[in-house]
């Protein structure tokens, strides 16, 4: 009898195509966990994360479920994964949820942080993991225009799909920006977020850090609606998923 198995995941996206299964490649994050997972109970198996991280973006605790018809234990299950895993992807918990757990649907919110490294030295072990900006931004206002994007609005100018068709109106709950050490941090908590949308906020907030928008702006970004008003993307490195929220 098949049950439902919830797993907390960490990854290092550095060298993958995204969480979602591509068509022209197997170096996906899904794809891995699920060929280990059919290995391990001689059947095709689903593995539904709670979000789609895009290439090269990173995780500590994604969640993701599947149900499997296997009689190992769920420290055997974790033993195994972790085993036949590459040396990449880590299963941090393996455990049996609730028929109608979906890891997706029954998300509430996510905490995404984006770190950049501002020092004169090389960040040589934290490189894959980390965005220089070109110069050092201003932070108070950064955090002034970050007040001005919390809150339930309608992010279209923050998203990189055109063609969206559902609704661009998130709630995004807590921005909060620190600085220690060489370390700048862009914590950002909501119950959902569009594509590429933490980056192309980060990209913003920076701009405005450099003096190249007004953090009274963001006002009017917001309401133009408009992906190509908005700044740059950060890339991809220096964004990890830390936590999905659940009741």
């Amino acid at each position: 009898m098949r049950s439902n198995y919830k797993f907390i995941i960490s990854y290092d996206g550095s060298r993958y195509y995204g969480w979602e299964h591509q068509p022209t490649t197997e170096l996906t994050i899904q794809g891995k966990l699920e060929t280990v997972l059919e290995r391990m109970t001689g059947e095709p198996v689903e593995v539904i994360g709670a979000g789609r991280t895009d290439a090269g973006v990173h995780a500590k605790a994604m969640v993701a479920n599947a149900r499997l018809e296997t009689d190992l234990s769920e420290e055997e299950i974790l033993d195994y994964m972790n085993r036949y895993l590459p040396d990449d992807i880590g299963i941090r918990q393996v455990r049996k949820a609730s028929e109608r757990f979906h890891s997706r649907y029954n998300a509430i919110g996510k905490t995404y942080r984006y770190t950049c490294y501002i020092d004169r030295t090389k960040p040589v072990f934290d490189r894959k993991y980390v965005y220089i900006p070109e110069e050092e931004p201003d932070i108070a206002s950064m955090r002034l225009a970050a007040e001005f994007l919390t809150g339930t609005h309608d992010f279209a100018s923050f998203c990189s799909n055109p063609r969206m068709k559902k609704s661009t109106v998130r709630k995004v709950d807590q921005i909060t920006i620190a600085k220690k050490g060489p370390y700048l941090t862009f914590t950002y908590h909501g119950t959902g977020f569009l594509q590429h949308m933490v980056r192309i906020l980060t990209g913003t907030l920076l701009e405005v850090g450099y003096g190249k928008r007004t953090p009274q702006s963001m006002e009017q970004l917001l309401e133009a609606r408009k992906r190509a008003l908005a700044g740059f993307t950060a890339p991809a490195k220096g964004l990890c998923l830390m936590k999905v929220d659940y009741d």
